[in-house]
């Protein structure tokens, strides 16, 4: 079986790379009517430039899965602005899809935690329908959007989760057909674990992206070995191979908080559940230290007797 890992975002070891510079809707209020739209088509340039880097960065080191962010376009959900940000830059989003597809790279999106269909608020729903929109305008502008996922998790629980849950399960039909084909769910921390998520994801069938630092923060009843398989059973119909989020805790007091790395410590229990089942799995490394904490535990997984790193970040167990 093999092992991809991949980061969020920011290549931390290029320099001023960051795909995510934006501006307040407060600055953009502040700058004069013709000076506006420059300055949205300047930080959108910069924002597609640094992703191409990454992307570029990513090859070099044989890092095939990649996150990308979310912010690459500025101000494009404010209600005040949402401004076509496809038609200018046509070229430059071909231009990232096509290197996607020319080295197998595997990307996604992750909304914030706003982007949710639990509110009580039809606003916010409206808000998410917008925000989930947009993010696949982008994998559509890159033309990989079949081959791409959009996460969120499932939201608040409002003091009362089976409402909310049927709340989510009327409000989430709000959501173009074409755009739910390509989301996935998240288990999360505090509210809704893995076991909760995953009845959600099979009832709409619905990949279930399984965080295992979460599942450790917010445990179910059911044992981890047990709720494996199901996961990835959830992905069958998208013909994808499941992805995994990995994390450690910054400490014992902030469990919940990532820390700069992996801890290979951390991990290893989850690897030995999947030994078993010997299935192709990614992991998208969500440490604060990005690409060079997903490098990290690479190599510090290839210790492991009977681990063979057979790429940059890939690994085989066989």
């Amino acid at each position: 079986m093999k092992f991809r890992f991949g980061y969020v975002s920011t290549a931390t070891n290029l320099w001023d790379a960051s795909p995510s510079k934006t501006m307040t809707y407060a600055r953009y209020s502040e700058l004069p009517d013709e000076e506006r739209q420059r300055k949205l088509l300047e930080i959108t340039r910069t924002n597609l430039t640094n992703t191409m880097r990454a992307l570029h960065y990513n090859i070099g080191h044989e890092i095939m899965l990649y996150r990308m962010s979310s912010s690459i376009v500025p101000l494009a959900t404010h209600p005040e602005v949402m401004w076509d940000f496809v038609t200018p830059f046509e070229k430059e989003f071909a231009q990232v899809g096509q290197l996607v597809k020319d080295h197998g790279l595997r990307v996604s999106f992750h909304p914030n935690q706003y982007t949710l269909f639990t509110s009580p608020r039809p606003e916010v729903t409206k808000n998410a329908v917008i925000d989930m929109e947009y993010h696949y305008k982008m994998l559509e502008a890159m033309g990989v959007e079949d081959r791409s996922v959009i996460n969120i998790h499932i939201g608040g629980s409002y003091g009362d989760k089976e409402k909310t849950l049927a709340r989510f399960y009327e409000n989430i039909q709000s959501l173009p057909l074409h755009i739910k084909k390509i989301m996935t769910l998240e288990n999360d921390d505090k509210t809704y674990n893995t076991e909760e998520t995953l009845t959600v994801c099979q009832n709409e069938t619905i990949p279930l992206v399984f965080d295992y630092h979460h599942h450790m923060a917010n445990l179910c009843e059911k044992p981890l070995e047990e709720l494996l398989l199901p996961v990835f059973e959830t992905w069958k119909h998208r013909g994808i191979t499941p992805k995994i989020h990995l994390s450690s805790p910054k400490t014992e007091k902030a469990f919940r908080s990532h820390a700069d790395f992996v801890d290979a410590e951390f991990v290893k229990p989850l690897l030995q559940l999947l030994r078993p089942l010997q299935m192709d799995v990614d992991f998208m490394i969500e440490a604060k230290l990005k690409d060079q904490a997903c490098l990290q535990l690479v190599e510090d997984l290839s210790k492991i007797r009977g681990v063979k790193r057979i790429g940059g970040a890939t690994l085989e167990w066989n």
